[in-house]
């Protein structure tokens, strides 16, 4: 289906066109996103719209609707009433939930409108990962708040404080891993404007690609010094524009290197990008040709190659001990509470550095 946003005013009867599969509001005074600003109410439709239309009714488009994980709404309820003398609002937690994610598939839409549509899945996977990993968080958070009633409602005799405390601490932890969640939606946004990322599954095209961006820039520059030497000029040089040629003549007023047009460092430093690029083809190659590496168990957890995340990831059934900690980290290993596991990009380094720690080496080895 495809959602549309009512920013101008609520949804209700005359304000839209046609018969939506699904609308609803966002409570009485509605809500604001992050990118669109303030939203009423939204409306689902099984065929897309035209500009008439959406323009007839100041809707706002916003690409596909999103998908939603399950709240579970019962230990939603005994949450609230374990802390608080309100009554619980039937299906508020899952209005809740759904409202962040319909704020973050709005941010992923935008984001997609002004980015290169080879970056369209990875934000769309992003934007997937984000609703799953928020709708965990969010269950685990009714979870903890069922462990112990709030002083206010068990009263101050015989309270539980070591239970409270152990509550307290698992609500950080649960907040920590929110923020981690959160941080997703700066990955969205930023998508497509940083380097090539392993991680991408476009990865491989996007690099063939760069590297014969390089190779075309490496021999137009020959050219035009070859061009340079035999004709002392630039004038009617065939292999750079007329922009780039006057900056060079600028450069040379300004009393930059006056040889050639590409000094040798720019070529060198070119071909050096050249090189690296090709090295990267050559090992996601093979890593993609090549059987995903096999993980290990070992007394007291496992090792798993979580190749959809590109993760080497080091699951500990109990908390290690700080001596481990810092070994784990003095091997770049970092923490991921997202995850549940210590881990870092999935290399041969990777496996490597893993198989050194002598307290995770394969059972019976």
């Amino acid at each position: 289906m495809y959602r549309y946003y009512s920013t101008q005013r609520p949804v209700a009867p005359g304000t839209f066109p046609g018969k939506p599969a699904e609308l609803g509001n966002y409570g009485s005074n509605g809500v604001d996103f992050k990118r669109l600003g303030h939203v009423w109410g939204w409306l689902d439709y099984e065929e897309q719209l035209n500009a008439e239309q959406t323009e007839g009714y100041e809707l706002t488009p916003a690409g596909a609707t999103p998908h939603y994980y399950t709240i579970n709404e019962e230990t939603a309820r005994r949450a609230k009433e374990m802390n608080s003398f309100s009554d619980y609002i039937p299906g508020s937690a899952t209005a809740g939930y759904r409202r962040q994610v319909d704020d973050a598939a709005y941010l992923a839409y935008f984001t997609k409108t002004n980015t290169d549509p080879m970056y369209h899945e990875k934000i769309d996977g992003l934007l997937e990962t984000y609703a799953r990993k928020l709708a965990g968080n969010l269950n685990d958070a009714y979870s903890i708040d069922t462990r112990c009633p709030s002083v206010m409602i068990a009263g101050p005799a015989k309270f539980p404080v070591r239970k409270k405390e152990k509550q307290n601490a698992a609500r950080d932890r649960n907040m920590e891993e929110y923020g981690h969640i959160q941080r997703l939606l700066d990955k969205m946004t930023s998508v497509g404007t940083g380097g090539i990322s392993s991680d991408d599954p476009q990865a491989l095209d996007k690099l063939k690609n760069k590297l014969a961006s390089l190779e075309e820039s490496q021999q137009a520059m020959r050219d035009t010094n070859a061009y340079y030497r035999k004709h002392k000029t630039l004038d009617g040089c065939p292999y750079i524009c007329e922009k780039a040629a006057e900056e060079i003549k600028a450069n040379w007023a300004r009393g930059w290197y006056q040889g050639i047009p590409f000094p040798p460092y720019a070529l060198s430093n070119n071909n050096a990008n050249i090189h690296r690029i090709r090295d990267r083809i050559a090992e996601l190659e093979k890593k993609t040709s090549s059987a995903a590496p096999a993980g290990w168990e070992f007394d007291g957890g496992e090792v798993v190659m979580n190749t959809e995340e590109n993760r080497l990831q080091i699951l500990f059934e109990n908390k290690p001990d700080a001596d481990l900690r810092a070994e784990l980290k003095a091997a770049a290993f970092k923490w991921a509470p997202s995850q549940g596991a210590w881990q870092r990009q999935l290399t041969d380094n990777a496996i490597y550095a893993a198989k050194r720690i002598k307290a995770i080496q394969p059972k019976g080895d």
